[in-house]
C-alpha cells in the first residue's frame, strides 16, 4: 500500500468524531507503512459542488466544443475520479445526519460516478471499472442504528461503491455518541474494532 485517500465528511472538520477516528486509521497504516502518502479531501475545508444541469451539459458537451467554464467543471470532476483510481485504498468517514450520509458525500459521490469511466452497462447488468481495493467507512451517530430500519447510510454506500467496483469494504461503527455516558466507551470500542482491522 503507497497511497491513501482519506474523505473527511464532517461539517467539523478536525473536531468531527469521525474525522477523529479516520486519523487514528490512518496513523495505524502508516505504522505498518512509513512511506505512506496520504491524499485528503477535507470537505469542511474543500466544499464540494453539487452537480447541477449545467455540469451534466459540460460533461455531454464535446471536448473541442466546450467552454472554459465547462472544461473547469469537467476537470474537476476528472481530479476527482482519478484520486480514487490511483489510490490503493480509501477512508471514508460517514457521519450520520438525518438518517443518511451528509450532501457533500453525496456529490462527491455523483461526480465520481461516471458511464465508461468508472461503471459501464453491460447486457447483464452494471460492472464497476474501478480496480478493487480496501475501503475503510468510519460511521458515528447520535444514536443507535446499526442493524435496525434507520440506518440507510451503510447500504447505499456499499451498493454505491460496488457498483463502481469497489467491494473489499470494512465498517467501523461509533454510535450512541450523544447518549450520555455512553460516548466515550462507544469512541474506545471503535478505536479498538480499527486496531484489529489493520492487523488483520
Amino acid at each position: 500500500m503507497k497511497t491513501v485517500l482519506k474523505i473527511d465528511s464532517s461539517v467539523f472538520g478536525e473536531h468531527g468524531v469521525s474525522t477523529q477516528l479516520a486519523n487514528e486509521l490512518v496513523e495505524q497504516l502508516k505504522g505498518q507503512n512509513p512511506e505512506l502518502t496520504v491524499i485528503q479531501r477535507r470537505f469542511a475545508d474543500q466544499a464540494v459542488p453539487h452537480v447541477d444541469g449545467e455540469w451534466i451539459q459540460a460533461l455531454m458537451t464535446d471536448a473541442a466544443e466546450r467552454s472554459q467554464a465547462q472544461q473547469d467543471k469537467v476537470d474537476y470532476s476528472d481530479n476527482l475520479i482519478n484520486e480514487v483510481k490511483s489510490a490503493d485504498a480509501l477512508v471514508i468517514t460517514l457521519p450520520m445526519y438525518n438518517f443518511n450520509v451528509p450532501s457533500m458525500l453525496k456529490a462527491w459521490f455523483d461526480h465520481i460516478a461516471r458511464a465508461g469511466v468508472t461503471f459501464k452497462y453491460t447486457e447483464t447488468g452494471a460492472v464497476g471499472l474501478v480496480e478493487d481495493k480496501p475501503v475503510y467507512l468510519i460511521t458515528t451517530r447520535g444514536g443507535v442504528h446499526k442493524g435496525t430500519a434507520a440506518d440507510t447510510q451503510i447500504q447505499f454506500v456499499k451498493t454505491f461503491l460496488n457498483f463502481i467496483g469497489l467491494t473489499k469494504v470494512e465498517v467501523v461503527y461509533a454510535e450512541a455518541l450523544n447518549m450520555g455516558d455512553t460516548r466515550e466507551p462507544s469512541i474506545d470500542s471503535a478505536k479498538q474494532e480499527i486496531a484489529e482491522l489493520v492487523q488483520a
